[in-house]
């Protein structure tokens, strides 16, 4: 049985993979110097096309769900009913790892992308604690972009509808106890997704945030924004 710790550094690892980085480079292209400057599949899609950037999206989401899910089945928590306070907490490193690994990757200076596809992968890896508020607030994430064409802000109001869906239930038939671990990190991790998007949410109160399909205007962005 692989010990604990070593299933953090396993998903640690894997989230630091920047794909994004990878991909564009495969192109001849140092994405930290284009669009937005993000490693994230937002600012590929912009720069090299909507295929590679649904590819890029894809990979930060499995790398991701693979650990969690892999640590879900391995424990044989995945679909539990309830959770001891400790299977919670322990589960919780295992996903949260991947996110931070890919919001600060050591391949980038510690600088990487802002950790939406891959906080995504991780949650949905814990089911069905988290995998069903996940699930509405990708919802609710494609609807903003596909009416106000707005991916910052449509990110920022998905990572809120995640601990409000825990709040009222989704995904857990048992007392709010059984989800209060899961519902203390995805809050603490829904503000650092603000914070991490604050230059956007600057933009678009400034009416100079670019949307989906225009394009960006000419600007010299240090890598990592």
């Amino acid at each position: 049985m692989i010990p604990w710790l070593a299933w953090v550094a396993i998903a640690l690892a894997m989230g630091s993979t920047p794909f994004g980085l990878i991909i564009a480079r495969a192109k001849g292209v140092d994405i930290r110097a284009q669009g937005s400057g993000n490693i994230g599949a937002t600012n590929v899609a912009r720069v090299l096309g909507l295929r590679l950037g649904l590819l890029c999206f894809f990979l930060d989401l499995c790398k991701g769900l693979i650990p969690t899910l892999a640590y879900a089945i391995s424990e044989g928590l995945l679909g539990a009913a309830e959770l001891e306070a400790a299977q919670s907490w322990r589960w919780i490193g295992v996903w949260i790892a991947p996110i931070l690994g890919h919001m600060f990757s050591p391949f980038v200076r510690f600088r990487g992308g802002k950790g939406v596809a891959t906080a995504l992968g991780s949650m949905l890896g814990v089911y069905p604690f988290l995998a069903l508020p996940a699930l509405i607030a990708l919802g609710v994430w494609i609807l903003i972009v596909w009416r106000w064409r707005m991916v910052g802000i449509a990110s920022c109001i998905a990572a809120v509808v995640i601990p409000f869906s825990i709040l009222l239930g989704v995904g857990n038939s048992g007392p709010l106890s059984n989800s209060a671990p899961f519902l203390i990190v995805t809050t603490a991790l829904g503000l650092l997704v603000i914070f991490k998007h604050r230059k956007n949410l600057a933009r678009t109160f400034a009416g100079t945030e670019t949307k989906v399909g225009r394009p960006r205007p000419s600007e010299s962005p240090r890598p990592g924004q």
